[in-house]
């Protein structure tokens, strides 16, 4: 069960109050076709009207309906014997349903299909049925119904009060089913007039169907749910035809007019109330516009309870009430009864009882607004607008009327208006027109309302603050700094500039904190409230990212204010800052996932005025992060060395043992360059040779100790790095020549070029030749050895020659037997498989012979013995003369070989420097083995 709670009774507003146009153009309707007036009707007794899907459906005191379609198309067709009654046209579909008598005066209601027509072109009969009243109680004449739009029920109102509900199908259904829902007692003499009902309405809410009842004494709501609930609305009513159905603009409520009043209801009670004077004719509804027509104009006749027109004057009065904007938007006098009043095809059209039918055209917006704007009635423009949708001319309504109430003085209403115009229109215009300082309070306003829509710029934040400090409003800057502002869009950083400059620093600090405006918190922190322990504070609490940036651009502040705090706070960040915000490229990670790490050679340039500072920082960073960028070690190196200049000699060998502990670090990337530098400058000896060995620079390793004279470091070095570099001794030997009493390094530096064959004995002659402290005598044992060596080797060479003569000798001599000589085979077994020879067999030139059965196909020509060393050779001549570049083998090979002369030697028994000899190498090594053979059969 669903209960309502009647709503309470609006105050009613006085027609009076509202004031009337000419926003519709009125003229006689006229026939497309001759461009007459339509005069179709004028002969027509017309009793009821309805419109919808492009056609006007009327219905007339002889039975018949009368079709008013597009392009002034006309049609009739008979529908009753005697008369229709009521008509309605649906708007969802092409259905009118028609109220009429036949000849037994029992009303039938009938369903007409226009969407169907027969042979004649008429709407076909869908279905007819008799609207009576399923009671004792006797028949009625029908004065309402009103037809569902989804064509499943009807409600019909009756002259005795009687509401009947029909269900079913009435495309389909001949049989509906009746339902009485309302019903009011019979009139005796005691409970005075008749009731009967004057109007009905169907409205949903939500998923309830409602029916709205009228009667000439009261209205009233039916829930037709399961179980029909009714609702008593209101204990007065209105007479016939004076009620209608709103649209969607009004939120589809049931309004009935009576003669001091409109009333609207909704299924749950009344709403509004209109004062509308004159008695009520007749009431409409179209797009928004309230149609009323009242007898007489104001004053009128009255009625008779059966509600016909009792008097003989019989003008009305049209008048169109847009009630969503409240004004009257046209107001005519006919001097006739009007009969009904219909739309379609965006007009209105009035049936006057004389047979015309007047036109009404609503006028466009833009016409309606120049108006209202030449009578300066703004406020009616701006609703009239919204209610239009007319957004795009809706600002300039509101700068207009801004403009009209800047110029009558009213600068609060003014600003109102431009306030509107936010988003829209140039924020300049309006504050050019309120820079006076009289008027600044209305351009606080403005401003305010700029950053509360989010329009604001910077240069509107800077004003308003700008206006709150001149007016020295405190609280309102204490409201903007306190409140929260996240509807409000504005520039922070400009407002803090404004808060600064202004010497409001605690509230550009308190913006600053609370909009995450972390480098202007810092910077009034450090510049003007002088608080460096409450900015270093602050920075430790912000994300990685922020502190970074933070400590970069303020650390050298900080370090001169406060260096323990500042360089505690570094260590953390370059060890180990808890955040999880994003990394720079420039940062690494540390090994706990949750920390992050800065570089630490980033922070270097803080420390510029406090090199122990710096020392302390680095140092700590490399205990902590071994694996650093090389300029922490090469700046922590270059502290070392200068640290130790002008310290007693015990400081400094201890500052050098640090400095060569940190030189020798396993992890330590230093630039190797770098540090020699440092330490050559600094004259750290022991970092010098450290840095040339490490380097692999042997060389100057020697040439260090032989500027400083020292003889045993310059043969130490030799004999600890000849194996990398041989050439130590020679330059070692060029050295001792020229210095005294060196004559034993002499001795045994030649002895390690002789074992080295580092130079010829020429060239070790040539570089002592000149010295005047080593003679020949101390060379001489190299010399004999030298010589001896030398005989040696020349006898075994000439041994060897000897041999290769022979060979040689030895090879011609075979080679013209074979070819001035014959062969005698006197081989007994087969060469592969050892066992006797038998024919057919096969011989060689090489004293091998087979078994013809024994040899492969690929052997038929080639001794399979000899095979393999005959085709290496080959192979190797066939080498030699495809290789295109042998040139360039041979120098480059020469360049590169410590024994020219032996690549020389090589390349001469190549034939590289003798074509003749290749050639005959070639010839004779062309067929190198013997290919002849000879076969027993």
């Amino acid at each position: 069960t669903i209960y309502f709670k009647r709503a309470p009774l609006s105050l009613p507003r006085s027609e009076m109050s509202w004031r009337t146009f000419k926003f519709f153009e009125s003229e006689e309707a006229k026939d497309p076709d001759t461009e007459q007036p339509f005069d179709k009707l004028r002969d027509v007794p017309v009793t009821c009207c309805s419109c919808g899907r492009g056609q006007v459906v009327l219905g007339d005191t002889v039975g018949q309906v009368h079709l008013m379609l597009g392009h002034g198309d006309f049609m009739t067709f008979p529908a009753y014997e005697l008369r229709v009654l009521l008509v309605q046209q649906l708007k969802q579909r092409n259905v009118f349903v028609t109220v009429g008598d036949d000849e037994d005066l029992v009303p039938i209601v009938r369903v007409w299909n226009a969407e169907k027509v027969d042979k004649m072109g008429y709407p076909t009969l869908a279905s007819s049925n008799k609207a009576v009243i399923p009671s004792s109680r006797p028949q009625s004449t029908v004065m309402a119904f009103v037809v569902h739009e989804n064509l499943n029920m009807i409600a019909v109102g009756f002259k005795d009060g009687t509401v009947v509900l029909y269900r079913g199908s009435i495309l389909r259904d001949h049989k509906l089913h009746p339902r009485i829902i309302h019903s009011e007692p019979a009139p005796t003499v005691y409970t005075g007039d008749p009731v009967y009902v004057t109007g009905l309405g169907f409205r949903q809410l939500k998923q309830i169907t409602v029916l709205m009842v009228s009667t000439n004494k009261g209205v009233y709501s039916y829930l037709l749910a399961d179980n029909i609930r009714k609702i008593e609305l209101d204990q007065i009513g209105c007479e016939h035809n004076c009620s209608a159905m709103t649209d969607h603009s009004q939120d589809h409520k049931f309004v009935i007019g009576r003669n001091e009043a409109v009333y609207f209801y909704t299924p749950e009670g009344r709403a509004q109330c209109l004062i509308f004077e004159g008695e009520k004719f007749l009431l409409r509804w179209f797009r928004g516009y309230l149609i009323t027509v009242t007898i007489g104009g104001r004053l009128g006749a009255t009625r008779t309870p059966g509600g016909q027109l009792g008097s003989a004057r019989e003008s009305m009065t049209l008048s169109i009430y847009d009630i969503q904007n409240q004004f009257v938007a046209y107001q005519t006098t006919f001097p006739c009864r009007v009969v009904d009043v219909v739309s379609e095809w965006g007009s209105i059209y009035a049936l006057l009882k004389d047979g015309r039918l007047m036109k009404f055209d609503e006028v466009d917006t833009k016409t309606k607004l120049e108006t209202l704007f030449k009578k300066n009635l703004y406020p009616i423009a701006i609703n009239l607008a919204k209610s239009q949708s007319y957004s795009d001319g809706l600002i300039d309504i509101f700068t207009q009327y801004g403009d009209h109430l800047y110029t009558k003085g009213d600068y609060d209403g003014a600003i109102e208006q431009y306030i509107m115009t936010i988003g829209k229109l140039e924020p300049s215009y309006v504050i050019r027109k309120f820079l006076d300082s009289q008027r600044i309070h209305n351009l606080t306003d403005y401003l305010k309302a700029l950053h509360e829509k989010g329009v604001a710029s910077a240069d509107h934040t800077t004003l308003l603050l700008n206006c709150y400090t001149k007016l020295k409003d405190i609280a309102q800057l204490d409201k903007f700094v306190s409140e929260d502002q996240t509807q409000l869009t504005f520039d922070k950083e400009t407002a803090i500039k404004v808060c600064r400059q202004a010497n409001y620093n605690t509230h550009a600090l308190a913006l600053a904190k609370k909009y995450h405006q972390h480098d202007w918190y810092i910077r009034i922190q450090l510049e003007d409230l002088k608080d460096h322990k409450s900015a270093l504070d602050y920075i430790s609490k912000l994300p990685f990212a922020e502190a970074r940036l933070s400590l970069l651009k303020y650390g050298k502040v900080l370090m001169n204010e406060v260096p323990d705090e500042a360089t505690r706070l570094l260590n953390t960040l370059c060890t180990g800052w808890p955040s999880h915000t994003s990394l720079p490229p420039t940062v690494t990670v540390s090994e706990d996932p949750t920390l992050q790490c800065a570089s630490p050679d980033e922070f270097i340039g803080v420390f510029v005025s406090d090199k122990t500072y710096l020392m302390q920082f680095l140092e700590y960073q490399i205990q902590s992060h071994p694996t650093l960028p090389d300029m922490v070690y090469n700046t922590l190196l270059e502290l070392y060395l200068s640290e130790s200049e002008g310290c007693t000699p015990e400081e400094r060998k201890l500052k050098e043992l640090k400095t060569m502990k940190l030189l020798r670090r396993a992890e330590a990337k230093y630039n190797l360059d770098h540090a020699l530098v440092l330490a050559q400058i600094h004259d750290f000896k022991a970092g010098i040779l450290y840095l040339y060995e490490k380097a692999g620079l042997f060389q100057q390793i020697l040439l260090y100790h032989m500027e400083h004279k020292a003889y045993d470091q310059v043969m130490d070095t030799c004999r600890k790095h000849s194996q990398r570099d041989p050439n130590l001794w020679v330059q070692a030997l060029s050295y001792f020549s020229n210095q005294p009493g060196c004559k034993d390094n002499v001795v045994e530096v030649l002895k390690q070029i002789e074992a080295l064959h580092l130079m010829p004995p020429l060239m070790v002659v040539q570089t002592l030749a000149d010295s005047e402290h080593i003679t020949l005598n101390d060379i001489k044992p190299y010399i004999v050895r030298y010589i001896q060596q030398e005989n040696e080797q020349i006898a075994k060479d000439e041994q060897q020659i000897r041999q290769y003569s022979e060979d040689t000798a030895k090879t011609k001599a075979h080679i013209k037997e074979l070819q001035t000589s014959a062969r005698v085979f006197q081989v007994m077994k087969c060469s592969l498989c050892k066992r006797g020879l038998s024919l057919p067999a096969v011989h060689f030139l090489c004293h091998h012979s087979f078994h013809h059965n024994c040899l492969d196909d690929d052997f038929d020509k080639e001794c399979p013995l000899c095979a393999r060393d005959n085709r290496k050779i080959l192979d190797f001549i066939q080498r030699q003369e495809q290789a295109p570049d042998l040139d360039e083998q041979f120098h480059a090979q020469l360049q590169r070989s410590s024994d020219g002369f032996g690549v020389v030697a090589e390349y001469f028994g190549r034939g590289v420097f003798n074509k003749a000899s290749s050639s005959v190498e070639a010839s004779v090594g062309s067929d190198p083995r013997p290919s002849r053979r000879s076969r027993a059969k």
